[in-house]
């Protein structure tokens, strides 16, 4: 599951703005609704959250979506130099399957909106982009970034780039795809099973020309640094408080959280569960949190709280209650009052 509150540099807005810019289409229109100033499409390192960049594509698409390619032109544009020291932790790899393995396990730093995995097969490579998850409308926009964005990569990692035997992709085919064949080399398979680019394994344990080890367990620690520090201000489990406590009045259920965040409900547990918590955890949070400001500064009643907590009877909240603080709702109102909110 991508994580659409992960904090990420603006290189995706950069490029996005850029090619907007290049069809007549000003910064300011192509950021608007995404509450970016104009200056982040300039900052090609400062942070926007996932979904904030999503706005801008939409903003692109809405213009100049009829465009055939155009996805795969803000790909082409997504050199390693745009990633900081993820970028520099492949070139520094001392293999390609080095790369692969570094650039699979910091992903979340790139420009990725969906899952990459990496499977070596019968004498081929074959990288594959699950966009499930991706909302539709920007599906094959963020699918034809991504897998242009392999290529070049790879090209920058070899000097003369790893030969591609085939590419798949899930969406139809446009009506011209010669710029297709120019960015791959082949001509790409439309309406296939899924996103798939596909190159022989033997380029894998291929010495890459600028391999230095210490340059790249530098950057991989750096990523490890960067990741771990987004990952604390806006990880999944963090997206799913905010959203729990948005409206008190009204805590949604997890199908509701997941369809918010872009993702389905059994997709949501899994990454919670990698946070170490649940669902059902947050939830309990949210509710020990809220009961103990409804209790202390409102005149509810105990069946009151536990309607507005989403307890279908009382005797459930007082259980949990008794659970959370050791007795029960009235006893801890009476053991001090805050006064009562106006």
């Amino acid at each position: 599951m991508f994580e659409w509150d992960l904090v990420r540099t603006t290189s995706g807005v950069h490029v996005v703005t850029r090619l907007a810019e290049e069809r007549g289409m000003p910064a300011g229109e192509c950021l608007a609704g995404s509450g970016l100033p104009v200056g982040a499409a300039r900052e090609q390192y400062s942070e926007v959250t996932a979904r904030q960049e999503l706005t801008v594509i939409r903003n692109l698409l809405a213009r100049f979506g009829d465009q055939a390619g155009l996805g795969l032109e803000a790909g082409v544009r997504h050199h390693f130099s745009l990633h900081g020291p993820w970028g520099v932790a492949l070139l520094a790899s001392r293999t390609l399957r080095d790369a692969v393995q570094v650039a699979l396990r910091y992903v979340e730093l790139a420009f990725a909106f969906g899952e990459l995995s990496f499977e070596e097969t019968q004498g081929e490579g074959r990288l594959r982009f699950d966009d499930r998850e991706v909302p539709e409308d920007v599906r094959a926009f963020l699918t034809e970034r991504v897998m242009a964005g392999v290529q070049i990569i790879g090209r920058e990692l070899y000097s003369v780039g790893v030969p591609v035997l085939r590419v798949d992709f899930r969406h139809g085919a446009p009506v011209d795809i010669a710029r297709y064949r120019t960015v791959f080399g082949v001509e790409p398979t439309f309406d296939a099973p899924g996103n798939e680019l596909v190159f022989d394994a033997s380029h894998l344990d291929a010495v890459l020309p600028q391999a230095n080890e210490w340059a790249r367990s530098t950057c991989e620690q750096m990523c490890r640094d960067l990741l771990a520090r987004r990952r604390t201000r806006s990880g999944v489990a963090g997206s799913v408080r905010d959203l729990l406590v948005r409206n008190p009045g009204v805590l949604p259920d997890q199908s509701a959280i997941a369809a918010e965040l872009y993702v389905s409900p059994r997709t949501l547990s899994r990454r919670l569960n990698e946070e170490g918590t649940s669902f059902r955890a947050l939830l309990d949070e949210v509710r020990q949190a809220l009961s103990e400001e409804l209790l202390d500064r409102t005149d509810m009643t105990t069946e009151q709280v536990a309607a507005r907590l989403g307890y279908a009877e009382a005797a459930s909240f007082i259980r949990a209650f008794r659970r959370w603080q050791g007795c029960p709702p009235q006893e801890y109102r009476a053991r001090g009052r805050m006064p009562a909110l106006v």
